[in-house]
């Protein structure tokens, strides 16, 4: 029996990349032949790392197909016409309607991915979320069938690897107060909201600080421009930092220089930069919307609403405040044993043994 991954596209350091090529060596660890297929492959990759879609070998009705969603696209359409069994993972789709006015392309992949997910509906046997707020959406779309939760699974030993040292020597010696956000430069991450609250702290609190905006911004300019204009019309010119595409490795200066993470997003399937935060010691400040609540558990400070001085106070408490941040700090650790490797893993055996029963055990 044969067990292969299809996914729209695989591409280098992406969190659902990573999540489908911990998901084949778990597999192969257990026996099972396997593979990655893909209608998009990142050239980064090493050769071999998958194969396109075109080229998925013949199934039979014991093989099984694990598809990841996360987007708009006709395989949604075409899976039911394949063989085997289907199972999915869900990784959400941003709603549509958060890009409206900055990218109709974006509105109409969004639109398509949500109407590609309703078709598969009954056509799946069954299911695994990221995080219970996906498995609630699944249940919103009509799916019926058995959906299980377990986190996307993230490669915390690259985390460790050396940082970009010019970033670190640039900005570590002289003593202001960093801010940080990592995330897609988007609508549904309202990086307009983070502005606003460092704005407020910058101000208010300690003028000695910076915030760094770190995301691509590919296929998002006109919002990336809005932001720049309110950035310059707060006067904060100097003082907000969008690094823009960048390496590994000074993605991790950023998280390392980092004093709080700030995250005003509206809409996240599970959100892995909370975890990489997390994973830093960073303290942590974020609106309470979608997925995020559930991710970070008591890792960070929760808003319900986006006040911006309530933002600002936050964020200078948790600067200042060297009880809370150690408190903090040990519900941090206690989360991250939730998503380290060998529990992610065994959840995720344990989901497939128990959604695909026998076939989905230990080989024999």
């Amino acid at each position: 029996m044969r067990i292969i991954q299809v996914l729209t596209t695989i591409a280098f350091g992406d969190a659902v990349s990573n999540d489908v090529l911990a998901i084949r060596d778990i597999l192969s660890q257990k026996g099972f032949e396997t593979g990655i297929y893909a209608e998009h492959i990142d050239t980064r990759l090493p050769d071999g790392t998958a194969r396109v879609v075109g080229e998925l070998p013949r199934l039979d009705a014991k093989d099984i197909m694990i598809y990841h969603a996360s987007t708009g696209t006709q395989l949604n359409f075409d899976l039911p016409k394949l063989p085997g069994r289907k199972m999915m993972i869900y990784h959400n789709i941003t709603p549509a309607e958060f890009f409206e006015g900055y990218s109709p392309d974006a509105v109409r992949l969004t639109t398509f991915g949500y109407e590609g997910m309703r078709y598969l509906s009954d056509k799946v046997s069954c299911c695994v979320a990221d995080s219970d707020y996906n498995r609630q959406d699944l249940r919103k779309l009509g799916y019926t069938c058995p959906i299980e939760v377990c986190p996307i699974i993230i490669p915390f030993e690259d985390y460790d690897r050396e940082p970009d040292r010019k970033i670190i020597d640039q900005y570590a010696s002289d003593g202001w107060t960093n801010l940080l956000f990592v995330g897609r430069i988007a609508p549904n991450k309202k990086q307009e909201d983070i502005i606003r609250a460092f704005y407020c702290y910058q101000r208010d609190y300690n003028p000695r600080s910076r915030l760094f905006l770190v995301g691509n911004s590919g296929g998002m300019e006109k919002y990336e421009s809005r932001l720049t204009d309110y950035v310059n019309r707060l006067g904060l010119k100097d003082k907000v930092i969008f690094p823009g595409h960048i390496g590994f490795d000074a993605i991790l200066a950023y998280y390392r220089l980092a004093d709080v993470f700030v995250c005003m997003s509206e809409h996240e399937g599970f959100c892995v930069p909370i975890v990489e935060a997390m994973h830093f010691g960073i303290p942590i400040v974020a609106y309470s919307s979608s997925a995020i609540p559930e991710t970070l558990g008591k890792g960070g400070l929760l808003l319900d609403d986006k006040d911006p001085y309530l933002a600002a106070a936050a964020i200078d408490r948790l600067v200042r405040d060297r009880t809370l941040r150690d408190y903090i700090s040990d519900r941090q650790r206690e989360k991250l044993e939730e998503y380290r490797y060998e529990t992610v893993r065994k959840r995720l055996v344990d989901c497939l043994d128990k959604l695909l029963g026998s076939q989905a055990g230990e080989k024999k």
